[in-house]
C-alpha cells in the first residue's frame, strides 16, 4: 500500500481564555486521496479540573462530540456533517475562540489514516504512561 498525505489538527480545550492554558482532547484527521476524514477525542476530566476547577466536564465532552458528529457526518450534526470531506476538515480547524479550539493543522504520511488517528491520539492526547 502506498503511502499518502494527510492533515491533522489538535482539538484543545480551552477552559479560561484569559489565561491561555489549554489541554489537548482529541485529533481530527483528513486524507484527500483515501478519502478519509476521522477523529478521535478523549476528555480528562482530572487534567481539566488541574486548569479549572469550575470547568464543565459534561458540557465540553459535549462540544468535543459535536465535532466528532461532524467528522462522521452524524445525522445530529446538521448542516455542517452533509458537507464534503475537505470542507467539514476546514470548517472544523478554522480559528475560533470557544472553549473547545483547533490547534494548526499539520501534515504528514501515512499508509493507513485511521491508524494514524489512533496514533496520533496516543502520542498527543493521552497521558504519557509510565
Amino acid at each position: 500500500m502506498s503511502r499518502e498525505t494527510f492533515e491533522y489538527a489538535v482539538l484543545r480545550v480551552v477552559p479560561r481564555v484569559e489565561r491561555g492554558e489549554v489541554l489537548n482532547a482529541g485529533v481530527l484527521v483528513y486524507c484527500r486521496r483515501r478519502d478519509y476524514l476521522g477523529s478521535r477525542v478523549h476528555l480528562d476530566a482530572d487534567r481539566l479540573r488541574a486548569l479549572d476547577p469550575t470547568a464543565d466536564p459534561e458540557a465540553i465532552g459535549r462540544a468535543l462530540q459535536a465535532a466528532a458528529d461532524v467528522c462522521a457526518a452524524d445525522p445530529a450534526a446538521g448542516a455542517a456533517g452533509r458537507e464534503a470531506l475537505g470542507s467539514r476538515f476546514r470548517w472544523l480547524t478554522a480559528p475560533r475562540s470557544t472553549v473547545v479550539q483547533p490547534g494548526p493543522v499539520h501534515t504528514g504520511l501515512t499508509e493507513d489514516p485511521d491508524a494514524e488517528a489512533d496514533r496520533l491520539l496516543r502520542l498527543l492526547v493521552l497521558p504519557v504512561e509510565d
